[in-house]
């Protein structure tokens, strides 16, 4: 695994540009609050600025008394996790690890799958996503952020490559 860029701070969406197209998966970890009044939102990516109704996804949430799944389609947006928002917890974040498989590979769409979550004391939620971007084209930017469109100060993200071994294809 290798490190390719790192953003933090607080504001709207962030992206990640440029992505090197030398690696087989990415991987993006996020660390987030939103400043939204409710409390909890969708943390989400977006690919190479595709702000069309072209992902699709299925979910599997659980809260520690209660589990929940679904699926949705034609979506502006991958969700990747519900976020703790501005009335949750204070300094509580959520933790996000996606991984986006071939993203180089131009004869077939992309695919995602998130594990993450966050604990307000008892009270958090634990996420698993499986996503799909409806295009064949290798993915060159990456947008991240919460779907208020307001990241709280702390909100930090870093994108890794990682290279297939020639030995194991692992």
């Amino acid at each position: 695994m290798v490190w390719i860029a790192s953003l933090s701070g607080s504001g709207a969406v962030r992206t990640f540009s440029s992505i090197p197209q030398t690696f087989t998966h990415l991987q993006l970890r996020v660390f987030l609050r939103d400043t939204f009044s409710g409390a909890a939102t969708n943390a989400f990516v977006r690919f190479n600025g595709d702000a069309g109704s072209n992902y699709a996804y299925h979910y599997l949430n659980g809260n520690g008394s209660s589990a929940a799944s679904g699926a949705s389609l034609s979506q502006s947006y991958l969700p990747i996790g519900n976020d703790p928002a501005g009335t949750s917890t204070a300094n509580v974040y959520g933790s996000f690890i996606v991984d986006i498989l071939d993203y180089t590979n131009t004869n077939k769409n992309k695919t995602t799958r998130t594990l993450g979550g966050f604990d307000a004391n008892g009270s958090g939620i634990v996420s698993l996503y499986s996503g799909l971007w409806l295009n064949t084209a290798a993915i060159t930017s990456i947008q991240c952020g919460a779907d208020s469109l307001g990241d709280a100060p702390g909100t930090y993200l870093s994108l890794y490559g990682i290279t297939t071994s020639s030995v194991t294809g692992a």
